[in-house]
């Protein structure tokens, strides 16, 4: 395709910010929604987001806006990288403005609490009229990607026009797309791997060792998938770039923010002062809640979801939660 004339990104944390970035570097004209009106200033006067990336500074074709209307007005590609709880009010807000044939793109990875919708279905309810709809994922930090390092990711569609669009609107030498039909399989591959994260940081924190880490991705990566295929989703796509490739990347890498929160619950904090201590959100703290409900409707076990449910709640501690699932029931490990 040509160069799209005019893209909205809406959700100015890490990744929105990033994705803008990258977006106006590869030549569209992108206008990056942040709620925060003080923030919003202050990326206009630097040129650069100081509380999410301090140091990438934004290409000219980026503006910055605090107005929905402004940010979705006239865009023909609407990216939405607001974290999960936030994405129902967003969309509401947005209805009126979005253009009926835009493409949009979801950036979000998480359930809905409550409705255990994925983010692309929460898009569908909330604006029924728009055009396609899209999921993008994989294993990518946000630093990573403004810096221009290699970046590789997935977008999945039920509309290979809408996938091949992304793949040509954000191609650049420092990111590389993959398309796939199977959107449910990369939505819960990003919305559960957040989980495991989670889980990982406390097996690092706890100094458990490398062989325990690699169990735990393991057969993480297990969990994710069978909770996958019962939803509808397809078992290959979750040893892609949405499940595996963002599992492994979010368990190991210093910059996740959900292996933060497990090393930090490793070192006896509570979820309380750990949420109230950082501004990033930490997906996978709401995940856990919302995963295990849809394990239960879906008749899934989450063995290792259901150990990080309870350090969450306060109801074991990390070495108790270890020893729990050493202690199951030894079984056929393709069962």
């Amino acid at each position: 395709g040509g160069p799209m004339r005019s893209v909205a990104v809406v959700g100015a944390g890490s990744w929105g910010t990033a994705l803008a970035v990258h977006l106006a570097r590869v030549g569209h004209a992108v206008r990056l929604w942040g709620r925060d009106e003080a923030l919003v200033a202050d990326m206009t006067a630097r040129q650069a987001n100081a509380v999410y990336l301090p140091d990438v500074r934004f290409p000219d074709a980026l503006e910055v806006t605090a107005s929905l209307p402004e940010a979705l007005g006239g865009a023909e590609l609407v990216v939405i990288a607001v974290p999960s709880h936030g994405l129902r009010h967003v969309l509401r807000q947005g209805a009126a403005h979005v253009a009926p044939s835009a493409i949009v793109l979801s950036a979000t990875k998480g359930l809905e609490d409550g409705s255990l919708l994925r983010m692309t279905e929460v898009i569908a309810q909330e604006w029924p009229g728009v055009g396609e709809v899209a999921v993008l994922s994989g294993p990518s930090f946000a630093k990573e990607l403004a810096c221009s390092q290699p970046t590789v990711v997935v977008v999945a569609s039920r509309s290979d026009i809408a996938v091949r669009h992304v793949q040509d609107e954000f191609r650049s030498g420092a990111l590389r797309l993959y398309g796939s039909s199977d959107v449910v399989g990369v939505e819960l591959g990003g919305a559960l791997k957040n989980v495991i994260a989670i889980a990982a940081g406390v097996v690092e924190g706890l100094g458990l060792g490398h062989n325990a880490k690699a169990a735990l991705i393991t057969r993480g990566l297990a969990e994710i998938s069978r909770l996958a295929v019962a939803a509808g989703g397809e078992r290959d796509t979750l040893s892609g770039l949405a499940g595996m490739g963002d599992l492994v990347l979010t368990c190991t890498g210093d910059l996740s923010r959900n292996r933060q929160v497990g090393l930090a619950l490793a070192s006896g904090r509570t979820v309380r002062d750990i949420v109230a201590s950082t501004k990033m959100v930490a997906e996978g703290i709401r995940t856990t809640h919302a995963a295990l409900a849809l394990g239960r409707a879906l008749d899934v076990e989450l063995p290792i979801a259901a150990q990080v449910e309870r350090l969450l709640q306060g109801h074991a501690t990390p070495k108790e939660a270890v020893s729990e699932l050493m202690g199951r029931r030894q079984r056929a490990e393709a069962e």
